[in-house]
């Protein structure tokens, strides 16, 4: 739902007045996957669709929260904010909301209404589009939009891992709230260091694929996986000084890496090491318009996470097989955790049309089922439409 109709869904709700409208976009990332909690960089871009939100203020203590998406609407006193599993999707709304409180920013009562049309599950981050859409409602509204941007970020992440209980890194929240127009980020996970790209793809556009597969990484995998690349560093540590597996380059790793017997626990930090030269590759790759090397890097990407990282699975393996035999595609790869979800493909942008429905008959023939396809550009991050 766009934003005017959203008014007019909000007037029925709230009744007439005065309405201000923020708009939070979905996120992907480009390349650099599972490496944000082994201090790697990663090289994430917001996307021109995501979360809409009108609001007004009210003179009482009382947040009324309503969404087009969700028949579930929930009223909370700023007074006493508590995590309710039953408040479902207004529990990030709700964390951020009391973050703010605790940090000791001004919050009053609010009428909001939400709409967003970031798909459920698919791994384009609809939790920190709504977390960053929150807190930059509070900060223009009442705090003059004084607070630092990645202030906000480290809000909204606060609010994914204290209050709704999801251990999440910083990068979706700093891709949502920091994104700019034809631009990725290039954000070091250890330090929060960034720095911006162009994103020229000339001829071709990005497609995101969704596998329809609803995301499922679930907390024992991710769990593992961390588990499995501490077990490394742990090893590492005892003949290298080095904080996380990102510290490594490929050839420091080729060194050390007799020292790990388990192959599952080599395989995991051989990805994280490698996939992070990968990241700076692909930097430099967007800012010199070597296009057809960033796109070999996305294939080497998925390869990673599929044999040594192992967190693809048959559906978002074969989106990305088929891809990449697809005309007009020079490069593919999984995106966002992994077991479903979304993938990402570069494609010319004459060859769109043939590219989706060989894709989509290629896919369903094997899964059973269709997958679905936004084309997007690289948008805004968080912001009031004025």
């Amino acid at each position: 739902m766009e934003a005017k109709e959203l008014k007019k869904e909000f007037i029925k709700i709230y009744g007439e007045g005065e309405v201000r409208t923020f708009h939070s976009p979905g996120r992907v990332n480009l390349i650099g996957e599972h490496i944000d909690y082994n201090g790697g960089f990663v090289f994430p871009c917001a996307l021109d669709f995501g979360t809409f939100a009108c609001v007004r203020k009210r003179d009482d203590n009382t947040i009324n929260l309503a969404s087009t998406n969700f028949d579930l609407k929930v009223s909370v006193d700023l007074s006493s904010i508590a995590f309710k599993k039953e408040d479902d999707w207004a529990n990030y709304p709700k964390g951020v909301i009391k973050i703010m409180q605790e940090d000791g920013y001004k919050v009053c009562g609010m009428d909001i209404i939400i709409s967003g049309n970031i798909p459920n599950a698919s791994g384009l981050s609809s939790s920190a589009s709504l977390e960053l859409l929150i807190a930059v409602i509070v900060n223009d509204i009442f705090n003059e939009s004084k607070v630092d941007r990645v202030e906000l970020v480290k809000i909204g992440q606060r609010a994914e891992n204290s209050f709704v209980g999801v251990n999440c890194g910083i990068m979706d929240q700093f891709a949502v709230g920091m994104g700019k127009k034809n631009k990725a980020i290039l954000l070091d996970c250890s330090t929060i260091k960034y720095k911006y790209a162009d994103v020229n793809l000339g001829e071709n556009c990005l497609v995101v694929m969704n596998t329809n597969k609803k995301r499922a990484l679930n907390e024992s995998k991710y769990n593992e996986r961390r588990a499995e690349c501490e077990e490394a560093v742990s090893i590492i540590k005892k003949s290298r000084a080095i904080e996380n597996l990102c510290d490594l380059t490929p050839e420091e790793f080729a060194r050390i890496e007799g020292t790990i017997t388990k192959v599952n626990v080599k395989n995991r930090a051989r990805h994280a090491v490698y996939e992070n030269e990968r990241v700076k590759k692909a930097f430099d790759c967007l800012n010199s318009g070597d296009l057809d090397q960033f796109g070999q890097l996305l294939i080497e990407s998925h390869n990673s996470l599929r044999d040594l990282y192992e967190v693809t699975g048959i559906e978002l393996d074969t989106i990305v097989e088929e891809a990449i035999n697809a005309p007009g595609c020079i490069g593919a790869r999984m995106t966002g955790a992994g077991f479903g979800g979304c993938a990402i493909a570069v494609v010319n942008k004459n060859k769109v049309d043939s590219f989706i429905a060989c894709v989509k008959e290629g896919y369903s023939k094997k899964i059973g089922y269709a997958p679905d396809f936004y084309l997007s550009g690289i948008g805004e991050g968080t912001m009031e439409i004025k």
